[in-house]
């Protein structure tokens, strides 16, 4: 459809193809139960307000309610509505709005604090090590499946945390030396069964 009006026919609202003359209902185009409804309450008023010999208030209310239902045909067809005004029969050309997504500003890009963030990882790299091989080791002792058993539920237990961490930007470097050190807990496991 390439130019469409919209009007009120008695107490219904139609659309007419500028091009063929096609009388359309609101229920047969894509336009939702909303503005539907919305349309044909209007075309109602309308006539109601027309046959009531209209004020000056009551006819520049249904004038105003149809150009914003045409303005929303607009949109939902992209495609310009001439708006026929019931009452006193003027047309009005409505276009449609183009929706644009807002754009999101872009944040700075921050320097990356390499010296800072690989002690950072180093530190609970050797923390992670010694509390895992610490634990496996004491396990170890009373049965060697309870070391493997305790490396198995530590790393289960700490991956969805470092998983979650890992693209923040300062908890990453906390989260490489967390699994850092748990791959070498598992590397010594062997030694400390054995």
């Amino acid at each position: 459809m390439s130019g469409i009006q919209l009007r009120a026919n008695g107490d219904r609202a139609v659309l007419v193809d500028g091009e063929s003359e096609a009388v359309a209902e609101p229920d047969s185009l894509p336009l939702g139960i909303e503005l539907t409804d919305a349309l044909h309450e209007w075309a109602k008023v309308a006539a109601a307000v027309s046959r009531a010999e209209p004020g000056v208030a009551a006819g520049a209310v249904v004038s105003r309610r149809g150009l914003q239902l045409a303005g929303r045909v607009a949109t939902s067809l992209g495609v310009p509505v001439r708006y026929v005004d019931p009452l006193s029969g003027a047309e009005s050309v409505v276009e449609p709005i183009r929706l644009t997504k807002p754009t999101r500003p872009s944040r700075p890009r921050e320097p990356m604090p390499w010296l800072t963030g690989l002690t950072v990882s180093g530190a609970c790299l050797v923390i992670t090590v010694i509390t895992v091989i610490t634990l496996a080791a004491a396990l170890a002792e009373t049965y060697s499946l309870l070391a493997l058993a305790s490396n198995v539920v530590v790393t289960a237990g700490l991956l969805p945390s470092l998983w979650l961490i890992h693209r923040q930007l300062i908890w990453r470097w906390v989260a490489y030396g967390v699994a850092a050190g748990i791959g070498l807990a598992w590397l010594a496991l062997p030694f400390v069964i054995f």
